[in-house]
């Protein structure tokens, strides 16, 4: 028999501890690496406060490295226990946002105020879906992307009408009330339309003729009927996805390791094995 190397061995730990979230010590990293982007964003933030950052600038710049190495330290050990890392980790979704958040540090040693970027570290807390093992909430999301799918369509159209809407209001205005008004250009009557459809309403420009008020009436009732559409839109969506939506549940037969099954089976669909419920 093949005898295990310790530098394997301990390859094989490290990647159990840093990589998977099952057991107590790697759930333990998990949750500690949370914290610790939760405090170094907070860090980052205060920094940028003056009052702050001038009562203390070596305490708050002296934890920016403290984390940023930290981090560094992390980033090299994830490199270290995968097999391709360049493959596998490096050039993944998470090996480049676990990138960018030491970066930005080693920057603003050459260029100032590039430690700001580290707020971006803020990102990596989207590994607290893999740490709690959320299913429920990942049933939810998929139900979520799955109607969002299945409305693009309708959105699309329902965009195309806003956009003309949006088009034509924009324009009218900008031939009713003109350059007196601020309505300067097209463009300019535009970006008055949507900001009052969306019932924004910044308040920059308004009409001051009553031609002019009367369609900005018009713009904002048509705002809150519009509000209302990709809502709906979506909610039947839902109501469809959720009707037809597959099982959920985990388990799995122990005679021919099939996994897809009813929730209330008692024995498998394949091999008529009985099943232990969880």
């Amino acid at each position: 028999m093949k005898s295990i190397k310790p530098n394997d061995l301990l390859k094989s730990k490290l990647h159990q501890i840093i990589f998977e979230a099952d057991s107590p010590a790697g759930k333990f990293f998990d949750v500690m690496l949370l914290v610790f982007i939760m405090i170094s964003v907070v860090v980052v933030i205060l920094d940028s406060v003056p009052n702050i950052h001038n009562a203390m600038p070596n305490f708050l710049y002296s934890l920016e490295w403290f984390f940023t190495i930290s981090f560094t330290i992390e980033f090299a050990l994830r490199i270290y226990t995968v097999k391709k890392p360049f493959k596998n980790y490096i050039f993944t979704f998470y090996g480049i946002i676990d990138f960018l958040a030491i970066i930005p540090t080693y920057l603003s040693v050459l260029f100032v105020g590039g430690q700001y970027l580290m707020v971006i570290r803020i990102f990596r807390l989207i590994r607290i879906f893999r740490i709690l093992k959320l299913g429920r909430f990942i049933g939810a999301t998929e139900l979520l992307k799955q109607s969002f799918y299945a409305s693009r369509h309708k959105i699309a159209v329902f965009l195309e009408i806003v956009l003309t809407i949006v088009f034509l209001m924009g324009s009218l205005m900008y031939l009713i009330e003109g350059p007196e008004s601020g309505f300067t250009s097209i463009p300019r009557g535009i970006y008055w339309a949507i900001v009052t459809l969306t019932t924004v309403g910044y308040g920059d420009i308004a009409p001051v003729t009553v031609l002019g008020q009367f369609v900005a009436s018009v713009v904002m009732i048509l705002g809150y009927a519009i509000i209302a559409v990709p809502t709906g839109i979506i909610s039947v969506e839902m109501q469809k996805v959720e009707s037809k939506k597959a099982q959920l549940n985990t388990q799995v037969c122990s005679n021919c390791y099939l996994d897809k099954h009813d929730d209330d089976a008692e024995f498998c669909k394949r091999c008529g094995s009985f099943i232990e419920s969880n």
